[in-house]
């Protein structure tokens, strides 16, 4: 019986691995732990440990991991306090984290520096700015990789990864997205009181390496939407470095019958609400990776995604005003192309059982091992 703990700091990340969970929860062999940290247990971002609950998992520990000054290095430091204590009671037999958060480079030092098999889930991947630091450090400090296709696969092993450490599962949230479990339309427009006809989705959130100039960035995206025509569903910006300045720029959406302001929404929910939006204006990954297979238009704003921008259906602005506004004049007439096989079919947490399943990945060398090109 092998003891996996799962962990999760954002809307974002539960998403991947939400599957991943639920799958787990199904088999005989395997005893999954959830480890809830980050934006989950923060009131101002809609307390979406709540929505963790609903979905009635079988081991939950919730750990508050937020400080008043609410820095990256901070935060860093207090989870990984949190998870080694959590590990030293549970004593698992491997750490699963995603992405390219702190809170996951927090799971893989505990699990390294306590001799535990750590999976990183979609590494191998480029973003830019403070994340892909993030990202990169994270995946040599593990010691397994559920990446999301080949090329993502090609990178670890540029970088010095074990191949037979390398399994390609797609990626997770597709299980979901095209699952026969996504609410329809109206059932999340009333839970939300949305009442708009149509609408577009906006999420905007801070760049670290640009944080002196976010307070700019944010009035000229909140500036160009206040000039716009069109209703849009906006959602809070995730919890780093620069994100007070997005809040403060969100004020001026207060009282405009045109907006509805949220600082979460279920992950499901969202997903019906961007599948059936005009268009998505941001920069959030949603634009970059669930939009296209949805066909849906994307306005594309800054640096942020600038290293995963690849589908070439994507208008790529930059933060200035008049640049954000040109990309609006011209998105309703903008088609695109649903894209198909780039990040899996769908079958992410099939495949990842498969390969918990294999003896050999258990007897992975926990002494991190490189190799030579």
């Amino acid at each position: 019986m092998k003891k996996i703990v799962f962990l999760t700091g954002t809307r974002a990340d539960f998403g991947k691995i939400k599957s991943l969970i639920q799958a787990l929860e199904k088999q005989p062999d395997f005893i999954p732990y959830l480890f809830v940290t980050g934006m989950h247990l923060q009131q101002e971002y809609g307390y979406t440990w709540i929505e963790i609950e609903r979905c009635g998992f079988t081991n939950l520990h919730a750990f508050e991991n937020h400080t008043h000054e609410t820095t990256m290095d901070l935060t860093l430091a207090k989870t990984i306090e949190g998870l080694s204590a959590y590990c030293k009671e549970i004593q698992p037999d491997m750490i699963i984290i995603h992405g390219d958060r702190v809170e996951a480079l927090a799971g893989a030092i505990v699990g390294s520096l306590n001799n535990i098999l750590v999976a990183h889930i979609e590494g191998g991947e480029i973003s830019g700015t403070i994340d892909e630091l993030i990202r990169h450090a994270t995946s040599k400090m593990s010691h397994v990789h559920f990446v999301s296709n080949d090329t993502a696969k090609k990178r670890l092993i540029q970088m010095g990864e074990l191949e037979t450490s390398v399994s390609v599962i797609g990626s997770p949230d597709l299980d979901i997205m095209f699952s026969d479990t996504l609410p329809d339309l109206q059932t999340v427009k009333e839970y939300y009181e949305i009442d708009f006809d149509h609408y577009a989705v906006a999420m905007f959130h801070p760049v670290t390496t640009e944080f002196q100039n976010m307070q700019d960035y944010a009035d000229n995206f909140v500036g160009a939407l206040l000039e716009d025509d069109r209703p849009y569903v906006v959602i809070y910006p995730n919890n780093d470095l620069g994100n007070s300045a997005i809040l403060k720029a969100y004020e001026k959406l207060k009282g405009n019958d045109r907006f509805r302001v949220f600082p979460s929404l279920r992950f499901e929910y969202f997903l019906t609400l961007l599948k059936n939006a005009r268009f998505i204006i941001g920069n959030s990954s949603a634009g970059i990776r669930e939009a296209p297979y949805y066909g849906l238009p994307i306005i594309n704003i800054g640096s942020r995604q600038q290293n995963r921008s690849v589908n070439g259906d994507i208008l790529n602005v930059t933060y200035d005003k008049v640049a954000i506004q040109e990309a609006l004049k011209v998105i309703g007439a903008h088609t695109v192309q649903k894209i198909t096989g780039d990040f899996g079919s769908g079958n992410s947490a099939e495949l990842f059982v498969s390969s918990l399943k294999e003896a050999n990945l258990w007897q992975l060398n926990h002494q991190k091992q490189f190799r030579d090109i």
